[in-house]
């Protein structure tokens, strides 16, 4: 059964949510790496928990911005994995597993590409395997495209969306205000710091759209989009990006159960990510809260080791024998 996520006292701030979890990490578990090389010459990592035998179901954690197998949310969802007996697998977005990357492209919001390779090759070496997924931030948007976009052709049987910036032009306005700038100063100097490194390798620099004294002016993520990530993913620039790449253009097409969950006081978000019962399939179960932060959702314990809510919904959510979602919230109502 559902259980209706509420925070502690101590934990009421939407900046406590966000930030707690980031501090007080669960220990990691044992995790083998796998290379998985790419057509393009490219390749990424998965971090696996356990081997999947005898048809068993195979979740994939996907990470959001400048996240890996290290990332708070990654942990705690590899744990519950290995509580209920299921394998596990970390898709690392290209260049973010602790080595650079080889080609001057990334990875970004609505790149759905390198996701539908990883579900085709653990399908092809798992064929019996039921495969489930968990997008989180940056990877919950990938994850609602790829479900959208790949309509009744997604191998996956079921999966969970959170904390995902379904609106990404409105999220990224956001950032560039309040505390919420924080979060922003933080993760671009992530960006640029990987960006530099590339700049500065001598096989990638001509490739490079922009020069290290021009990276160093880019303090936003609309600029740094508009001047970096669009120009190398071969968009026309960051609102062409943003346009494309949404994940809310696609949610009324999925055809696989899916659950969303959102914080409607998440510090990088707005109601606009909030989607309206017509953009949403029947297929989607649409869960907004009050109360939870970005990718927070601490439920209780005491903030030297705070108890969440997340992994236990969203294992609950994935192994249900219901295949029909209902379109429903969580405490709040759909925009209309």
């Amino acid at each position: 059964m559902k259980t209706l996520f509420s925070p502690p006292w101590w934990a009421a701030s939407p900046h406590v949510q966000t930030i707690l979890p980031f501090i007080f990490k669960v220990a990691k578990p044992t995790t083998f790496r796998q290379r998985q090389e790419l057509p393009d010459g490219d390749f990424i990592d998965l971090d696996w928990l356990g081997q999947a035998q005898n048809g068993e179901p195979i979740l994939v954690i996907i990470h959001g911005l400048e996240g890996n197998t290290e990332s708070h949310y990654a942990r705690r969802m590899l744990i519950e994995a290995k509580k209920v007996k299921i394998a596990a697998v970390v898709h690392h977005h290209r260049g973010c597993s602790g080595e650079p990357n080889r080609l001057a492209r990334s990875y970004h919001s609505g790149d759905v590409d390198d996701l539908a390779y990883t579900l085709s090759q653990l399908k092809q070496y798992y064929p019996d395997s039921p495969l489930y997924a968990v997008g989180y931030s940056l990877g919950g948007n990938v994850l609602a495209k790829y479900q959208g976009s790949q309509q009744q052709h997604s191998l996956l049987e079921r999966a969970v969306v959170v904390s995902a910036p379904l609106t990404l032009g409105a999220c990224a306005k956001r950032l560039e205000s309040g505390f919420s700038t924080v979060y922003q100063r933080f993760l671009i100097k992530r960006l640029q710091r990987k960006m530099l490194d590339k700049i500065n390798t001598a096989d990638l620099t001509e490739q490079m759209p922009i020069t290290k004294k021009q990276l160093n002016m880019l303090n936003t993520f609309y600029l740094f989009d508009d001047k970096v990530t669009a120009p190398l993913h071969g968009f026309a620039g960051a609102d062409d990006y943003y346009q494309k790449s949404s994940g809310i253009n696609y949610l009324q097409h999925i055809t696989k159960p899916t659950l969303i969950i959102h914080a409607q006081d998440d510090p990088f978000m707005t109601d606009d990510v909030i989607p309206s019962k017509d953009q949403l399939s029947p297929m989607v179960e649409y869960e907004l809260h009050r109360f939870g932060g970005h990718v927070g959702f601490v439920a209780g314990g005491w903030p030297w080791k705070p108890k969440f809510y997340l992994e236990d919904r969203i294992i609950n959510f994935l192994l249900s024998s219901n295949n029909n979602p209902t379109q429903h919230t969580t405490e709040e109502t759909h925009k209309e």
